[in-house]
C-alpha cells in the first residue's frame, strides 16, 4: 500500500492520507526541510572558505550541532504544548536572522568565540521540520484511519518521510556547492535564510499546524518526561544518531577522497548514488511483508550498512568507491524508515512531537560531529583514516538495533 492509496472507506466517499492533507502538505514539507540539511555544510563551507581554516570550519558544525542537541527536543516539546505553529513560526525568523548574523560575523573581524556563539544559535532555533511533519501525519493517520489499517500507513508514511529525508539530505549539500561555487561561499547560508522564512513559516501556517497538540484528540494527560528517557526511546535516538554520524563521515572522507585525485567537487556527485538508492529502497520498505518484522529489519540493513563500508574502507578508485556506496544506500534508507516507525509507535501518550524531534535532532547532532570529526581526521592523518570512520558509525547503528531487538524479547518474556 502506498502514501496515496486509499485507507478508509466512508458511506459516501473514499478518503486518503494525501487527500486529507492535500499535495501541497508534502511540497511545502519537503522543500521547508532543505534548510535543515544545508546549514551544517553551509557553515562549514563558509567558515573554511572565508577565514582559511578546515580547523575552525569543523568546529562552528558541531557548534551547530550541539545547538540542536540542546535545544531539539526542548522546542518538541514546547511544540507539543503550544501547538507547532506558534513555535514555527518564531523559529523560522529566528533561525533566518541567526543564519544571516553568523555570515556577516564570519566575514567580520569577531573572534572566533563569537562565530561559535552564532553557529550555535542556527542549531538552537533550527525548524526541525521533518520531525514535527511525521508527528502531524501520524496524528492525521489516527484521527483518519481505520485501526486494523493504521500500522501499514504509518510504516509507508515513514517510508515517504525518510525517502524525503534522504533525498534532501543529498540534495542540501549539494545546493551548498552549487551556490558557494556559482556566487560565493556565503551564499548558501543566505538562500537557506530565504528558504527558512518563505517556506517554514508556509508549512506552520497549513492547515493542520492548527492541530496543536495531535496526541491530546482523545483528551488523555500527557505522559511524564521521564517517560521520554526509557530504553526503547534511547535506543532509538542513539540508532539514529549512528545514522547521523554516517553521513556526515562518508559525506567528509568523500570529498578528502575525490580531493586526493584532483576532484573534489565531484564528491556531491557520487555521494548521491548512495542517497538515490537509499531512497529508493527507503519507499520499498511499506511492501516487505509482514514476516519481515521492523526488529529483523533494522539488524538486516544495519548490517548491509556495515558490509558497504568495509567497502567504501577499502575502494581503491572511483569505481569501486561507487559500487560501496551504492551497497550502503540499500541499507541507510530501510534502516531510517524502521527507527521513526519505532518512534512513532513507542511514543508516550502527548509525546509525539517531543519524541519526533528528539530522533531529528540526534540525526543532525550525529551529521554535524561525524563531519566535524571526519575532517580533523582527514586532515591530520590523511584520506586512508577518514574513510573508515563510516564503518564504526555503521557498526553503532547495527549494535543499536541488536540491543532494540533484545528489548523486544525482553518486553515480550516480561509481559
Amino acid at each position: 500500500m502506498s502514501l496515496i492509496d486509499v485507507v478508509e472507506t466512508r458511506p459516501d466517499q473514499r478518503v486518503s492520507l494525501l487527500r486529507s492533507v492535500g499535495l501541497a502538505y508534502f511540497l511545502v514539507a519537503f522543500v521547508a526541510r532543505l534548510p535543515y540539511a544545508m546549514m551544517v555544510v553551509g557553515v562549514l563551507t563558509v567558515v573554511s572558505s572565508a577565514r582559511g581554516s578546515i580547523s575552525e570550519g569543523g568546529l562552528s558544525s558541531a557548534a551547530v550541532g550541539i545547538g540542536t542537541a540542546c535545544f531539539g527536543a526542548l522546542l518538541g516539546a514546547a511544540a507539543d504544548r503550544f501547538g507547532q505553529r506558534r513555535v514555527l513560526l518564531l523559529l523560522a525568523f529566528a533561525n533566518s536572522a541567526l543564519m544571516l548574523l553568523f555570515a556577516a560575523a564570519v566575514y567580520s573581524d569577531a573572534s572566533v568565540g563569537v562565530v561559535l556563539a552564532a553557529a550555535f544559535g542556527i542549531g538552537a532555533t533550527a525548524p526541525q521540520v521533518a520531525p514535527m511533519s511525521r508527528a502531524r501525519l501520524v496524528g492525521v493517520i489516527a484521527e483518519k484511519i481505520a485501526p486494523n489499517r493504521r500500522e501499514r500507513t504509518v510504516s509507508s508514511t515513514m517510508a515517504y518521510e525518510s525517502a524525503a529525508d534522504e533525498t534532501v539530505f543529498v540534495l542540501g549539500p549539494f545546493l551548498v556547492g552549487i551556490l558557494a561555487a556559482g556566487i560565493a561561499p556565503w551564499a548558501p547560508l543566505v538562500g537557506a535564510a530565504v528558504l527558512t522564512l518563505a517556506f517554514v513559516s508556509a508549512f506552520a501556517l497549513h492547515p493542520t499546524g492548527r492541530r496543536a497538540r495531535v496526541d491530546h484528540a482523545d483528551a488523555r494527560p500527557a505522559s511524564s518526561v521521564r517517560d521520554l528517557f526509557r530504553a526503547r526511546i534511547l535506543v532509538i535516538v542513539v540508532g539514529m544518531f549512528g545514522v547521523g554520524a554516517f553521513f556526515g563521515t562518508t559525506l567528509t572522507s568523500l570529498t578528502s577522497f575525490m580531493t586526493d585525485r584532483g576532484d573534489g567537487e565531484s564528491a556531491g556527485v557520487l555521494y548521491g548514488i548512495m542517497g538515490i538508492g537509499s531512497a529508493v529502497l527507503a519507499l520499498g520498505v511499506s511492501i516487505l511483508p509482514p514476516r519481515f518484522t521492523p526488529r529483523a529489519r533494522w539488524i538486516v540493513f544495519g548490517a548491509i550498512m556495515v558490509a558497504g563500508s568495509v567497502l567504501v574502507a577499502a575502494a581503491g578508485d572511483v569505481a569501486a568507491m561507487a559500487i560501496a556506496l551504492g551497497l550502503v544506500g540499500i541499507g541507510v534508507g530501510p534502516t531510517l524508515v524502521t527507527q521513526y516507525s519505532f518512534g512513532a509507535a513507542h511514543s508516550p501518550s502527548g509525546r509525539s512531537t517531543t519524541v519526533m524531534t528528539m530522533l531529528g535532532s540526534s540525526l543532525i547532532v550525529g551529521q554535524s560531529l561525524g563531519s566535524a570529526v571526519a575532517g580533523q581526521v582527514a586532515e591530520s592523518a590523511g584520506t586512508g583514516w577518514a574513510v573508515l570512520l563510516p564503518g564504526v558509525a555503521a557498526a553503532l547503528v547495527l549494535v543499536a538495533g541488536i540491543v532494540n531487538a533484545w528489548l523486544g524479547s525482553a518486553a515480550r518474556v516480561g509481559a
